[in-house]
């Protein structure tokens, strides 16, 4: 694939990032995608190895090494046509997706891996530019009713599948904009929300039908951050009136830091500081929590607490400290060891670049307030032996906080939806329902089936992606006895 000699040749080159004082005024995105030549000569690079263990390491199982090839050659067109086969979403994964497909590249044994993450955002960024991302009507109908609850991206991506072999879908969202947690959770920095806006379209094209501020349960679970529902439908009423549903809601219950002072005012989940901007960026109301001039901590040192790094830096924070409880990573893996996995090592996002003081091994003992306010911290140094933390004695130290962001990631899914449904649960809250077998997605419940985070917990969006398209596959097989969708 590519150039034979294409990975001695060519090294691998980075997309370009708008300068931080220019990007740090908005909330714009600020990666610049490839040239033509750039994308092909990075497609060049690709080894022709044997055994792509890109595909593998692609919770999708993007051909890669086709669109590549594609790339190098300058058939634009027929490397979308490919990347979509497998990916209904690649404006997503091409901006956000942490690309283990890299970390898999045989190339990344003792080089750079070559950039496919980039070649990706190059080829659905011309697709957009060039009017070949089209609506794909089903030719026939079937007659048969899907709801979709969630409308993130394993319910947009069931929603497309199925509306495209002929079912008729309607996506129920809790709030007032489609998308979910790709609207709602991610920074307009980091995906413009456009892209959501354009995706609809086409999915309205193609006969999906798209009911806002509806919740789905048994009891109206009121106005909050994430929720701005207006109706409620009970699950019964859902059953009655359609053939079966897909629960495919995010995982929006945060993990929480249980220490004193956690009632301080000041002290937040990231969400509820995520969700606010992101609401207020589409001009849907000011976020109450602002970080200027504060001294923030961010709690968690994941992707969401980078998000709050990076969103913190736009609103003029004083100072930002991010905290994480495990050791520092090793700045490179060992290769021989890791790979074909992903690999533990220390990753520096865009928003850490952008300003940012990051400390490892570090717990939150308590908050310290004033007349309710969170004035700072306590914390102590810890040490990790046979897999438990242990405080390193005499370690305490004490910080000034404003504003401290809780992002040590998600538990669970709404165990109210999935309560109201009556399905059943595994031990971690998550619907349980097989990926294979007979029962391929099914819940406990009858027409009744299960996707990305409403399935397997907190996860990465290509793996959302991927089980809305195989639950689409299942629900389909279900409907009509047999089914044209890929695996």
């Amino acid at each position: 694939m590519g150039k034979i000699t294409g990975f001695m040749e060519f090294h691998r080159l980075s997309e370009e990032h708008l300068p931080v004082a220019k990007r740090l005024k908005n909330y714009h995105e600020f990666v610049l995608h490839l040239t033509d030549e750039q994308a092909g000569t990075q497609g060049a690079r690709c080894m022709d190895c044997g055994t792509p263990f890109c595909m593998t390491g692609c919770p999708v199982n993007n051909i890669i090494p086709d669109w590549n090839d594609l790339v190098y050659r300058g058939n634009w067109k027929q490397a979308l046509d490919v990347l979509h086969s497998t990916n209904n979403f690649p404006e997503v994964t091409g901006r956000i997706c942490p690309a283990p497909c890299e970390a898999a590249c045989v190339l990344n044994i003792n080089d750079d891996a070559v950039g496919i993450k980039s070649i990706e955002h190059a080829i659905i960024d011309k697709g957009g530019e060039n009017g070949w991302v089209v609506p794909q009507p089903a030719a026939n109908k079937t007659g048969k009713k899907v709801a979709v609850v969630g409308s993130g991206p394993a319910g947009l991506a069931a929603a497309q599948q199925l509306a495209r072999v002929g079912h008729d879908v309607v996506v129920f969202e809790k709030n007032s904009r489609i998308g979910g947690l790709l609207r709602y959770g991610i920074p307009d920095f980091k995906f413009d929300k456009r892209l959501i806006d354009w995706r609809m379209a086409q999915l309205q094209a193609e006969g999906v039908e798209f009911r806002t501020s509806i919740f789905i349960g048994k009891d109206a679970p009121g106005k909050g951050i994430a929720n701005d529902a207006k109706k409620t439908i009970t699950p019964k009423e859902l059953l009655q009136k359609f053939d079966a549903v897909i629960l495919a809601g995010g995982a929006e219950q945060p993990r929480d830091l249980p220490v004193p002072g956690r009632e301080l005012a000041g002290v937040h989940y990231a969400l509820e500081f995520l969700i606010p901007q992101n609401r207020e960026v589409a001009g849907d109301g000011k976020n109450p929590i602002s970080a200027r001039g504060k001294h923030v901590v961010v709690i968690g040192g994941g992707d969401t607490g980078s998000d709050c790094v990076g969103t913190s830096n736009r609103h003029g924070a004083a100072s930002i400290t991010q905290f994480e409880v495990m050791p520092r990573p090793p700045e490179m893996e060992n290769r021989m060891l890791t790979w074909p996995n992903w690999p533990l090592k220390l990753r520096t996002s865009s928003s850490h670049e952008e300003g940012c003081q990051r400390d490892w091994a570090v717990a939150t003992k308590e908050f310290t307030g004033k007349n309710g306010k969170v004035t700072g911290l306590k914390a102590a140094r810890v040490e990790w032996k046979d897999g438990r933390m242990q405080e390193v004695p005499g370690s305490e130290f004490e910080m000034k906080a404003d504003l401290i962001l809780l992002a040590m990631g998600f538990t669970n899914p709404s165990q109210q939806v999935l309560d109201a449904f009556g399905v059943e649960k595994d031990s971690r809250g998550n619907a349980r329902a097989a990926t294979d077998g007979a029962g391929c997605y099914r819940t406990s419940v009858d027409k009744v089936f299960a996707a990305g985070d409403m399935r397997r917990g907190q996860s990465l969006v290509v793996w959302a992606i991927r089980e809305g398209r195989q639950a689409a596959r299942a629900v389909d097989e279900y409907l009509m006895g047999s089914s044209v969708l890929p695996r």
